[in-house]
């Protein structure tokens, strides 16, 4: 698979290195003569000095071809004209983009970039995962169908605490997956009661993971409408 890589920064090295290891042809363009010339030892021909913002530098390191392309510079706008450019002119089949302010990651997904990380986002859910409450933590974003995996603890208040799934009448862009209840893993039905720490996994929307957080945490959705 050829990867190509647009930010040379600690992340983008690491990534490129990784990559490499596991037999990969990797390209890694970076903007900073001195940062080139640093890593050259380490990455020899798989670095090159060059703005991988500009189109110019992306057909002369080949994306044309490239099965992947992955920007992880420090600046998000960066980061999206990468990915659309890869997509519109050289219409690479894959781009992730590196998000820093979380508040972007919406707007990358609309833009259609198929892979958004946000390293901010990811503490924040590790961080939640840790908490002793019972909240609803997002595990995964399917950004090509709109979807994301989502895991929450049943509480003992829930109002949804010893009723069938049926009866929950919950939309049809909620899909239980998964209930862990003790060391049983159980796919729900429609007959399946839900009973008080049980441990959910569903695909959501953002729609459905509202009316989740509703139904079963009694947790009202804040309007984003001023």
């Amino acid at each position: 698979m050829y990867i190509v890589i647009g930010g040379g920064g600690q992340v983008g090295y690491y990534l490129a290195k990784g990559l490499l290891e596991q037999g990969h042809e990797v390209l890694l363009l970076e903007k900073d003569g001195k940062r080139v010339e640093r890593l050259t030892d380490e990455l020899g021909p798989s670095i090159v000095r060059g703005d991988a913002c500009e189109a110019r530098t992306l057909a002369d390191v080949g994306t044309s071809r490239a099965n992947l392309v992955i920007a992880v510079t420090g600046d998000d706008e960066d980061n999206l004209v990468i990915c659309q450019v890869a997509k519109a002119r050289f219409h690479v089949p894959t781009t992730i983009a590196r998000v820093n302010n979380p508040r972007n990651e919406g707007l990358f997904r609309k833009l259609g970039i198929d892979v958004t990380i946000s390293p901010t986002q990811s503490i924040l859910h590790m961080i939640e995962a840790q908490l002793p409450h019972h909240t609803l933590v997002p595990l995964m974003t399917l950004t090509r169908a709109g979807l994301g995996l989502v895991e929450l603890t049943v509480p003992p208040t829930s109002p949804a605490a010893g009723k069938t799934v049926r009866s929950m009448t919950l939309p049809t862009s909620v899909n239980l997956a998964l209930i862990v209840r003790g060391e049983n893993n159980l796919t729900p039905t429609g007959e399946t009661v839900i009973l008080p720490e049980d441990h959910i996994f569903a695909l959501v929307t953002e729609e459905g993971e509202h009316a989740l957080r509703e139904r079963l945490l009694n947790e009202r959705p804040v309007s984003s409408r001023p």
